[in-house]
């Protein structure tokens, strides 16, 4: 079962909220998307507001597993204006304390 916290954090990115986005993590977490590393709630939350004004594009949750008491993938297919259009991908969550520590998307 997915933890409440990747929950909400799936609901804050299709909503578009990039400061609830950023509250799910811990004060000292990150974020590694397309070879970016970003560290801490306002780096989180400023990544996330940049995605907002690069691509526009929708996501769909296609599964998720457990790997571990605290390391979860979830799967999302994405379709939007950004280069192939479609796009098939692996969040790697891990959880600390009830909230995100790390995230890794590929």
């Amino acid at each position: 079962m997915t933890p409440e916290i990747i929950t909400r954090y799936l609901e804050a990115a299709d909503a578009k909220d990039p400061q609830a986005v950023a509250a799910c993590f811990t004060p000292d977490g990150t974020v590694v998307d397309e070879g970016e590393t970003y560290t801490g709630r306002a780096e989180i939350a400023a990544w996330r507001t940049a995605l907002l004004g690069k691509y526009t594009f929708t996501s769909s949750l296609t599964g998720s597993e457990s790997v571990s008491d605290e390391e979860y993938r979830v799967h999302v297919h994405v379709v939007g204006d950004f280069p192939g259009g479609v796009a098939d991908l692996t969040y790697r969550f891990t959880v600390r304390d009830e909230l995100i520590s790390a995230l890794l998307i590929d």
